[in-house]
């Protein structure tokens, strides 16, 4: 039987070797990036030739992202580049070379993150994939830009509001028709009695328009903004709802005899 303290002292030699194990095969794989291979007997790679293996990574992947994504819509997309001081070596993501200098060494998309030399970004072709965190409006934003970081042939927010409005502006005539019977039926006594009354003079109105000029529809133009106003004195959803007011007061007095 094992002591306690052995148990835990073999413990702590696997965990030693398991950790070199794990750091040997990244080694290995930043290698197979730089092109180069590691000594046997336990070569390391030079720090600053890490950072650029490891930017050489996230380039391919970024790439090969792009590439086999078979849900992605292709509409062409230039990058969104701005000058930009990284901290630390980079390399260019375009031809891997190392990017010189104190300040303002290259230049960064602010939609996809790719870095590369000022000079190379001439040179980078229309394939700008936008990332999600870096699209922080929806409103404002270039189009492109918006549809391809979400995915989408169209942005979400004109489908949600197209799928709302056609939900509720109904084709039907008598569809159309029960929904505002039940409308009415919400309101008070007193409303309901008071428009059912008015409906009806409206209505025998309309059957001398030969004489007046006075259809259902030109009633629904005067008496609409007095009938159907909102809540709050506003001229510009005034002016907004006035089709709909002419409509609705419309609807009420050529069925007048249905819906009341």
């Amino acid at each position: 039987m094992f002591s306690q303290e052995l148990w835990l002292e073999n413990e702590k030699k696997c965990a030693v070797v398991r950790k070199s194990k794990q750091g040997r095969k990244r080694q290995e794989l930043l290698a197979v990036a730089l092109g180069v291979k590691v000594g046997v007997k336990g070569g390391f790679l030079w720090p600053p030739l890490k950072l650029f293996a490891c930017s050489q990574i996230s380039s391919l992947v970024r790439r090969a992202a792009l590439t086999h994504n078979d849900n992605h819509f292709n509409y062409e997309k230039t990058h969104n580049f701005k000058v930009h001081t990284f901290r630390g070596p980079h390399w260019c993501e375009y031809c891997a070379n190392f990017m010189w200098g104190l300040i303002a060494q290259g230049v960064r998309c602010s939609d996809c993150g790719l870095n590369v030399h000022k000079q190379c970004s001439k040179h980078v072709p229309n394939d700008c994939q936008p990332d999600l965190k870096r699209i922080k409006k929806v409103y404002c934003c270039d189009l492109t830009t918006l549809v391809k970081a979400h995915n989408t042939q169209r942005p979400m927010v004109v489908d949600i509001c197209i799928r709302e409005i056609e939900a509720r502006e109904i084709s039907n005539a008598d569809e159309r028709l029960e929904a505002v019977h039940e409308v009415l039926l919400l309101l008070p006594p007193a409303h309901y009695e008071t428009l059912r009354y008015l409906m009806i003079h409206l209505k025998k109105v309309t059957m001398n328009e030969k004489d007046n000029l006075m259809n259902a529809e030109n009633l629904g133009i005067v008496f609409g903004p007095t009938l159907m106003r909102p809540p709050e004195d506003s001229t510009l959803t005034t002016l907004h709802d006035m089709r709909y007011q002419k409509l609705i007061v419309q609807i009420l007095i050529e069925n007048e005899d249905v819906l009341f």
